[in-house]
């Protein structure tokens, strides 16, 4: 019981922290909370700086979820530890502790949580945002798209109640967090894919 709540925790704290700003930060980018769509997520960043800044932020952002979940299976965790660990750093990401609790929205945590969990899991996921980000080129619906179908991944790979219940649960988070992209999709004014040149 000590270990995983230990495990929870440690899982919340790396998660809340924030890939976007460090990297802005290094990088000597403007802070991601008040550039562009004012979201500190590789998106966002690559708005405000371009493909690479972008792409070590995706993968900060993804790692955060990643690593707990590996440390999870390695520590021969059962599914209802894994679900709460998954969820931990997913929250974490969304209302960080270090940065006001004013984080990002998700898709890249989740998409690690996703990996680290079971590998064709999250393979299924990255297949269907990139196939949706090839067709539409909306980075949004992308990753709604992707998450929406994320439970039914996870039914039918690793059909364990707690895993389900965390991978709705982030689910219906990330879908709360993209509320504002939902409203621009509505009107067709979402933003489409494209990178600043370098």
């Amino acid at each position: 019981m000590i270990t995983a709540i230990l495990l929870i925790i440690v899982a919340y704290l790396l998660g809340s922290v924030s890939s976007a700003i460090i990297v802005c930060r290094l990088m000597g980018l403007p802070d991601p909370r008040t550039q562009g769509s004012n979201n500190p997520g590789a998106t966002n960043v690559m708005r405000i700086g371009g493909k690479k800044p972008a792409a070590i932020t995706l993968l900060g952002d993804s790692l955060k979820g990643l690593i707990p979940m590996l440390v999870g299976h390695a520590l021969g965790v059962g599914p209802g530890v894994l679900a709460g660990i998954g969820l931990a750093a997913f929250i974490g990401h969304l209302y960080p502790v270090f940065f006001g609790f004013r984080g990002g929205k998700g898709v890249a945590t989740a998409l690690g949580v996703q990996f680290g969990l079971y590998w064709p899991i999250g393979l299924c996921v990255a297949a269907v945002w990139l196939f949706v980000a090839k067709v539409l080129k909306i980075s949004s619906l992308s990753g709604l798209i992707s998450m929406a179908l994320a439970p039914g991944f996870v039914w039918l790979f690793w059909p364990e109640k707690p895993l389900i219940g965390m991978q709705l649960i982030i689910t219906g988070l990330l879908i709360w967090r993209h509320r504002s992209n939902i409203r621009n999709l509505l009107s067709g004014t979402e933003d489409r894919i494209a990178a600043k040149a370098d």
